[in-house]
């Protein structure tokens, strides 16, 4: 039988939604904890192919996720592009900057990146290998804006405002950026295919800061219609999951623009509107706020349940409406899987 993630991209209604978590293999784990500590620091983890393995396997063994996701981290495109990339302890990645049009021309050719990423297939291949059978393999990387406005300002900023200030100063400029980056995403995405990924996802965190219609049509919509339109000509049965966090009611036509199979929603839509304007076009994933597995009590029961309820009519995959924060209560997640799986 079809897995269930996949029978869900495909535009199955199903009884149940098969469900997964964006950041489920992380911090609030003890026993992920365990393995990062081992690793002596966070880009060793994400290099050390078993170890990486072994942490998107964490969450499967205390958990009866639908899916996998591969542990790495959309900084690390950047880095296999040139980008210098290193991790401060208790305040995240630092990046070397890009301000001008010269160091964009400076940047690898998109074809030198796996020489850097050869690490991340291989973790792809131990875990093609090591799976439950009913369990979906995803992939996944940074969507050209959001890791532009990485690659720009050095780090993540509030407004993403560096980006904005160099995209209006050299607008040419800044297109260069994001082509150089939609290219190098394109033959990433591809090769974890190749390694053994059956879905891959698009993480446009800050897509959300680009209120200009102009703006999110040149460097949201047109650069992921590109990579799923790349990927769907060498890999046509490989379903592409977007998630253009931020976008309100402008996730409405994202899918149709895009091509996206599916289309991950953070809460500042509901589950009732998605019905009714976004499911008509693909499947959609979501919208749990993460702070009720934090919280936790009836309220996280009652949200998780009227989600499921509200998107039963089409297709959809239960997620939260982002990645699960380091204070969540695992406990917490194992009542989410029973709320959602009793609705």
């Amino acid at each position: 039988m079809t897995k269930l993630l996949l029978r869900a991209l495909a535009g199955e209604t199903l009884p149940t939604p098969p469900i997964w978590m964006m950041r489920q293999a992380g911090r609030y784990l003890p026993e992920y904890r365990a393995t990062r500590a081992k690793a002596g620091d966070f880009l060793s983890l994400c290099y050390t192919p078993e170890l990486a393995a072994e942490v998107t396997l964490q969450p499967l063994r205390r958990f009866d996720f639908d899916a996998a996701i591969l542990f790495a981290d959309i900084l690390l495109l950047p880095q296999a592009l040139g980008s210098e990339l290193w991790f401060v302890t208790g305040e995240g990645p630092r990046l070397s900057t890009i301000t001008t049009r010269a160091q964009v021309d400076a940047l690898k050719p998109g074809d030198a990146i796996h020489e850097r990423l050869s690490p991340i297939y291989e973790t792809i291949r131990i875990l093609a290998g090591e799976l439950p059978r009913e369990t979906t393999l995803i992939g996944f990387a940074g969507a050209p804006w959001t890791v532009a406005t990485y690659m720009i300002a050095g780090r993540g900023t509030p407004d993403q405002g560096p980006a904005h200030d160099f995209k209006t100063a050299d607008r040419a400029a800044f297109s260069a950026l994001i082509d150089r980056i939609t290219e190098a995403t394109i033959l990433y995405l591809s090769a974890q295919i190749e390694a053994g990924a059956e879905v891959v996802k698009l993480f446009d965190s800050w897509a959300g800061s680009l209120s200009d219609a102009n703006d999110r049509r040149d460097f949201a919509i047109e650069p992921t219609r590109r990579i799923i339109s790349a990927l769907k000509m060498n890999h046509p049965d490989v379903p592409v999951i977007a998630f253009p966090r931020g976008l309100g009611e402008n996730y409405k036509g994202f899918a149709r623009a895009t091509g996206a199979d599916c289309v991950a929603l953070d809460q500042s839509v509901s589950s009732e509107w998605a019905a009714e304007h976004l499911q008509i076009d693909s499947c959609v994933q979501g919208n749990l706020d993460p702070q009720l597995l934090i919280t936790g009590g009836d309220a996280l029961k009652v949200e998780a349940s009227r989600i499921t309820r509200a998107l039963r009519n089409g297709p959809h995959i239960f997620n939260l409406g982002h990645g699960i924060t380091p204070d969540a209560d695992p406990d917490n997640v194992t009542r989410m899987i029973e709320a959602v799986r009793g609705a």
